[in-house]
């Protein structure tokens, strides 16, 4: 599999898209149509922690990265993620440096951080732990999620947290917690995520962002904005059989 943390930081473009339907069939549909890596979404969508591993597999047979977006802050999911063969994680809603060192503390083996050593898939079951930790600490990707007001305030301090990959920014989220919601708050909202993204980069991280169509990212870009997810599997179905549907009934109408 190709060296997806050294792709994501390496100054190099990346899409990949969210991952929300809990089966592996969905993951290997996805991971054909030519995405960069898939991020499955354990923070939002429905699935158990038991399901992350067979979806992980499925995107391994296709020699696409998967990382996981985990539910929250603490080290146990981060782990879970990880041990379950994850390529990385993205810890959403880090709003302060020192959540910002947890997370890395949770992602990264000692000396360099705090993670157990356990016999997960990762590892294959224990049969090639020392392998998988001489490797670990610098193939894993780091990812957090600012979203906040909080977030934004302290993005200088975050941006500067060593161990950290990339600096992702929500949108849906920063707009609520900054009151920039709706056509009203675009120009508040995008200079927060120009802000955001311009400290990243300053710092030496990598800026990704969300993105519900690909219509903007050559925008984003211009920010040096250079890890994108686009939409997810369930918003590309629905638009995909809404168009469909769209066109039959042109067609039948004609």
């Amino acid at each position: 599999m190709q060296d997806f943390r050294g792709r994501c930081t390496g100054g190099e473009v990346t899409v990949g898209t969210f991952a929300a339907i809990p089966h592996p069939v969905a993951i290997e549909v996805t991971a054909a149509a030519g995405v960069d890596f898939i991020c499955i979404d354990w923070e939002h969508a429905q699935i158990s922690r038991e399901r992350i591993e067979d979806l992980v597999r499925a995107a391994d047979v296709h020699g696409v990265p998967a990382m996981v977006r985990v539910p929250g802050h603490a080290p146990e999911a981060i782990a879970a993620a990880l041990d379950a063969g994850a390529a990385g994680v993205l810890v959403p809603r880090v709003s302060t440096a020192e959540q910002a060192r947890a997370a890395v503390q949770a992602t990264r083996y000692p000396p360099v951080g705090a993670r157990g050593v356990g016999p997960g898939r990762a590892a294959a079951y224990g049969y090639r732990i020392p392998d998988y930790l001489a490797a670990a600490n610098e193939k894993l990707l780091l990812a957090i999620q600012v979203e906040t007001a909080e977030g934004l305030a302290n993005i200088d301090a975050i941006a500067d947290v060593d161990g950290v990959d990339v600096i992702f920014i929500g949108p849906g989220d920063l707009s609520v917690s900054i009151d920039a919601m709706g056509p009203a708050g675009a120009k508040k909202l995008n200079a927060a995520i120009a802000t955001i993204a311009k400290a990243a980069v300053r710092a030496g991280r990598t800026a990704g962002i969300f993105r519900p169509s690909p219509d903007d990212i050559g925008i984003w870009m211009q920010s040096g904005i250079r890890f994108f997810i686009l939409a997810s599997d369930t918003m590309f179905l629905g638009a995909s059989v809404a168009a469909g549907m769209e066109a039959a009934q042109r067609s039948a109408r004609d």
